[in-house]
C-alpha cells in the first residue's frame, strides 16, 4: 500500500514514515525540502500518484492567528483536492485533544477549520487527536514564561510519547477509514504547573513555575479537563518518568 505522509520528515512524521516501511508499507515523506508544498500545490500531483492513504501530520511554521489560519485552510484545501484527482481513498490528520474546548486560541480554531474541511471532502477520513507530546514540554514552557516565571494553569494534562503517537497513526492509517476522531494519549495523568516543573527541574532550568488559574494556553483558558482525552483513548506505553530519564 503506498502512503504519502505529509509533513513526513518532521518529528512525528518521519517515525510514521520509518514504522509503515518496517511493516512492508510505501511510506512516502513529502514536505517542501522534499519538493512537495501543500501551500503552492508544488509536487502533489505527482507524488500522489498510486496512494491510497495520505496522512498530514504537517505544522504551520508561524503560530500567528492569520498566519495559522491561512496555513491550514490554504494546505488542507488543496490536499483534499488532489486527493479526489489522484482517487485517494483514506484521509488521516493528526490533531490535538480538547481542539474543539480550546476556541478561544487562533491555532485551535485553525485545527478546528482544518478538521471541518477534512470532513466536508467526501474523502473517507480517521482524525487522531493526540495529547500534548512529552517532547512539547519545552514549548509549553516557553510560550508560558514571563522573565523567570513560568504562569501555567492547575489543570489536568495526560501527556504522551510520539512513538505511540506516530504507532496509533499509521494503524489508523492502514486501517478502514472510522470517519469519526480517534484519541490516544499517555498513561499518566499529571498536574500541568507540575508536569512542567518536572521537565524543568530535570534540565536544571532556574525559572519558577506559578499555579494560575487564568493563565492562558496559547490563548484560551483552561477548566479542570479540558487537556484530557475521553474514557474511550487509546493509551501509549511509554510513561513520562521513563522518557525524562532516557534525556539525561
Amino acid at each position: 500500500m503506498k502512503v504519502v505522509v505529509i509533513g513526513g520528515t518532521g518529528l512525528i512524521g518521519s517515525k510514521v514514515v520509518s514504522k509503515l516501511n518496517e511493516h512492508g508499507h510505501e511510506a512516502v515523506a513529502a514536505a517542501p525540502n522534499t519538493g512537495v508544498n501543500t501551500l503552492t500545490g508544488e509536487g502533489l500531483a505527482e507524488v500522489l500518484e498510486g496512494a491510497a492513504v495520505v496522512i498530514d501530520v504537517s505544522n504551520s511554521p508561524s503560530f500567528a492567528d492569520d498566519a495559522v489560519m491561512e496555513f491550514f485552510r490554504t494546505s488542507t484545501t488543496n490536499l483534499l483536492k488532489a486527493e479526489a484527482n489522484a482517487g485517494v481513498t483514506h484521509h488521516v490528520a493528526l490533531s490535538v485533544v480538547g481542539t474543539e474546548r480550546l476556541q478561544e486560541s487562533g491555532y485551535f480554531r485553525a485545527k478546528q477549520a482544518q478538521e471541518e474541511l477534512i470532513k466536508a471532502s467526501g474523502i473517507p477520513w480517521s482524525i487522531v487527536h493526540a495529547t500534548q507530546f512529552f517532547e512539547f514540554m519545552k514549548g509549553i514552557a516557553e510560550s508560558a514564561t514571563e522573565g523567570d516565571t513560568v504562569k501555567l494553569a492547575p489543570v489536568k494534562i495526560q501527556p504522551v510519547y510520539s512513538d505511540d503517537v506516530a504507532a496509533t497513526v499509521g494503524r489508523t492509517a492502514v486501517g478502514t477509514p472510522v470517519n469519526r476522531v480517534v484519541e490516544v494519549a499517555g498513561p499518566d495523568t499529571f498536574q500541568l504547573d507540575e508536569l512542567i516543573r518536572k521537565g524543568l527541574a530535570a534540565k536544571n532550568d532556574a525559572r519558577t513555575v506559578v499555579a494560575d488559574v487564568h493563565a492562558p494556553y496559547f490563548g484560551a483558558e483552561l477548566q479542570e479537563t479540558t487537556l484530557l482525552p475521553g474514557p474511550d483513548a487509546r493509551i501509549g506505553e511509554t510513561r513520562f518518568v521513563d522518557w525524562l530519564a532516557q534525556q539525561q
